[in-house]
């Protein structure tokens, strides 16, 4: 190791296996050439099935090219380590002030008591509190929301010594006793128990209020900012509100050990019907602006309301990065991956994300730095502000607002910064702050991030930084995927195309990476083809597949399987179950034919001006049949929705296919197995297969979580429509 490398407060290394793995994908690459010139080369004559034949010939040809895509977030995947006692040693007296953002904006779909625990978990950082600044955006003005911070606030004073104390973790109240039933050290179970009553009432108290929708009389008279609320606004129609709930630069602001406490605010920027707020986005840019005014601190942490803090040390872990002497003044956001604690063990809905998470993430990383995901990032908040990357440019971190004014001055001020007509005639949205106009504003923002010449670097520690919760309905997962795929693809179908933009700017690798999530959308179309158009030949007895006996099936054959057996190597190794990828594959298909169909269209219809941006919160509650059901790895349907109508349509034109085609087979004097159909047998086998709880759901059960019989009578209908339909 050189004197260099020893001075370094991080450290990068490449994955291995590396060769192993281009090999393999150098002979699926030829793999695929060969099934490409197959199907070019033996197009059937008119009348014979040429049309699905020139289809599936267009299908795997975006197959083919979308997978090539993905190659380069494997091709040289790299880690990080950090070295935060090299940070101590040198940096520990003068560490910079850190602006933690948390963004909430329904009391119904994300309870305050869940939200509390994340603020608590992110006041509770082994770091100086004095240097911590938390912020909480309730972009549904509710006052709901701001009687449960000022639960927090003072609860904080307890929390906050007895995390010292005990040096527990995690540090969300949440989370912590609900893994621990006592504690280690069982001379401490009377300040345990303690402080759980302490904590379980105050839940109970916010609960109550969260059901009653009123906060009481006696309770408004003690804190000024309860007189917000008196003028009878509402969640979409009310004025610019911050409160500083507790005032880290106050002497008097401390625990009830006497230590300083964090910086703890609550804003809710103004909205008026007549002013488009550009939803979460708008909320960021609101906070940047209100923290400048109160802390101003040069790095910036933004989470969502639902991820809590689960390692006290995240954030000198990515200090590592900000401080590195020879690459830090290059590095513009740190990015952690989301991970979550309500998984099930065989990841029914595929949400996981544990092939991104630690391949491909990884894999971008050693292109120019990981997209900026919209929660567990660290910002250096110059580039959040429009800076471009020079090499001149030196970060002051000792930044950040010292003097103390009055509270209520201060206030005011601030709330002049979350105004509607604030940002009128300016950059806010466009080159200043998180960008408007796309609904996943984070991966736009850090896009133009990186085109303006930063990195940033990916930050996954043995211990994840930050738990969420995953979606535990089936319409929950639709509708995030929906999301992000049409955001996505937005993004990709604009004048900010990776390629496009990114061209000069950021390594054709980089693009390639932004552009496996910009295309996920478009797979929709030749992922629907591809599972009903194959097996309707089969029932029709036209073959779209080479022989079984002609050296053209090999390539076929070939690739199918050395992917799939990656694909569950890869799956395995990042800590999925077998079945847990088998299930991935099954929501990849049930993703690919209802959230990116969807996201394809309302990604064109806005493309075209026909339909406005919107944004959807996910639900983070569900009944208690529901939790149920998802704690058995049962799939919920149980509502009439057109997405469930899709998933039915395809899993019984499947089975139907399968069993005509094989009676067919079995019936006709010729060897139809041999002529062309038993790839299609195959592919349809493996597609009933894999719908198997589909048809479960369609025909024997009986819980509320059933596939409702409209939706099976549609379904029952689309598939006699597509049977007697000719196959082009």
């Amino acid at each position: 190791m050189s004197d260099m490398e020893k001075t370094r407060l991080f450290a990068t290394d490449k994955f291995g296996g590396r060769a192993l793995y281009r090999l393999q994908a150098a002979t699926v690459f030829v793999g695929i050439c060969m099934v490409l010139c197959y199907r070019a080369t033996h197009v059937p004559a008119a009348g014979s099935g040429r049309a699905a034949w020139l289809g599936m010939l267009a299908a795997e040809l975006w197959f083919s090219f979308y997978w090539v895509i993905t190659q380069s977030a494997r091709w040289c995947p790299i880690r990080r380590r950090t070295f935060k006692d090299r940070l101590a040693a040198r940096y520990e007296e003068r560490l910079p002030c850190v602006d933690i953002f948390v963004c909430t904006a329904d009391p119904l779909s994300e309870p305050p008591s869940l939200v509390m625990a994340t603020v608590l978990s992110l006041m509770a950082y082994n770091y100086p509190p004095e240097k911590l600044n938390v912020y909480l955006s309730d972009d549904g003005g509710s006052i709901l929301t701001f009687y449960a911070l000022w639960e927090t606030s003072a609860f904080a004073k307890h929390w906050l010594p007895f995390c010292r104390r005990q040096n527990i973790e995690p540090r969300s109240p949440a989370a912590y006793f609900a893994e621990s039933d006592k504690p280690h050290n069982p001379h401490d179970l009377e300040e345990w128990s303690s402080i759980k009553v302490l904590y379980e009432e105050m839940t109970e108290r916010i609960d109550s209020v969260v059901r009653s929708g009123n906060v009481p009389e006696e309770i408004k008279v003690s804190h000024k900012g309860f007189s917000e609320w008196n003028t009878g606004i509402t969640s979409k129609d009310h004025q610019p509100i911050v409160q500083i709930m507790i005032d880290g630069k106050d002497n008097n602001a401390v625990d009830s050990e006497g230590n300083v406490l964090p910086t703890l605010v609550y804003m809710a920027r103004e909205k008026r019907p007549q002013y488009h707020h550009n939803f979460k986005a708008g909320a960021m840019n609101a906070l940047i602006r209100v923290s400048s005014m109160i802390s101003n601190s040069p790095v910036i942490l933004n989470v969502d309301c639902d991820m809590y803090s689960n390692n006290i040390d995240s954030i000198r872990d990515a200090l590592c990065f900000f401080l590195d002497e020879e690459m830090g003044q290059k590095i513009a956001f740190v990015q952690c991956p989301q991970n979550y604690n309500n998984m099930t063990k065989n990841n029914i809905y595929g949400n996981s994300f544990n092939v991104i998470n630690q391949v491909e993430l990884s894999g971008i990383d050693s292109w120019g730095g990981p997209l900026y995901i919209g929660t567990g990032c660290f910002h250096r908040r110059e580039t959040l502000c429009g800076r471009k990357f020079t090499k001149e440019y030196k970060e002051d971190w000792g930044r950040g607002i010292k003097t103390q004014q009055p509270i209520d001055h201060t206030e005011e001020k601030a709330k002049s910064l979350a105004s509607c007509t604030y940002e009128h005639n300016t950059q806010w949205g466009n080159e200043i702050g998180v960008k408007y106009g796309i609904a996943v504003e984070d991966v736009f923002t850090g896009l133009a991030i990186h085109c303006r010449g930063w990195e940033s670097v990916y930050c996954n520690p043995a211990k994840p930084a930050f738990i969420g919760v995953a979606p535990t309905t089936l319409a929950q997962t639709i509708l995030q995927h929906k999301r992000w795929s049409e955001g996505n693809l937005s993004i990709f179908l604009s004048k900010y195309c990776p390629f496009l933009f990114g061209h000069g700017k950021t390594r054709l690798l980089h693009q390639m990476g932004y552009s496996i999530y910009g295309l996920w959308a478009p797979n929709s179309l030749p992922t629907l083809y591809y599972v009903t158009i194959p097996s309707l030949g089969l029932l029709k007895g036209i073959p779209l597949f080479p022989e079984i006996m002609s050296p053209w099936v090999t390539p076929f054959i070939y690739v199918s399987i050395v992917k799939n057996i990656y694909s569950a190597y890869e799956a395995v190794s990042c800590g999925d179950t077998l079945r847990g990828w088998w299930n991935g594959q099954r929501m990849w298909m049930v993703k690919r034919i209802t959230s990116y169909l969807y996201g394809t269209i309302d990604a064109i219809r806005k493309l075209l001006g026909l339909s406005k941006m919107g944004f959807v919160i996910s639900p983070k509650v569900s009944d208690e049949d529901e939790s149920k059901r998802y704690e058995q790895e049962i799939m919920e349907f149980g509502t009439l929705s057109p997405e469930y109508v899709i998933i039915a349509t395809v899993a019984l034109l499947n089975l139907v296919c399968l069993v005509g085609g094989l009676c067919q087979i079995l019936t006709s004097d010729e060897n139809m197995l041999f002529n062309g159909t038993f790839l299609q047998v195959l592919l349809c086998g493996l597609l009933v297969i894999i719908n198997i709880p589909i048809y479960e759901a369609m025909f024997l059960r009986n819980d509320r979580g059933r596939i409702l019989f409209p939706v099976t009578l549609a379904s029952v209908g689309f598939v006699m429509l597509a049977l007697f339909a000719p196959l082009f």
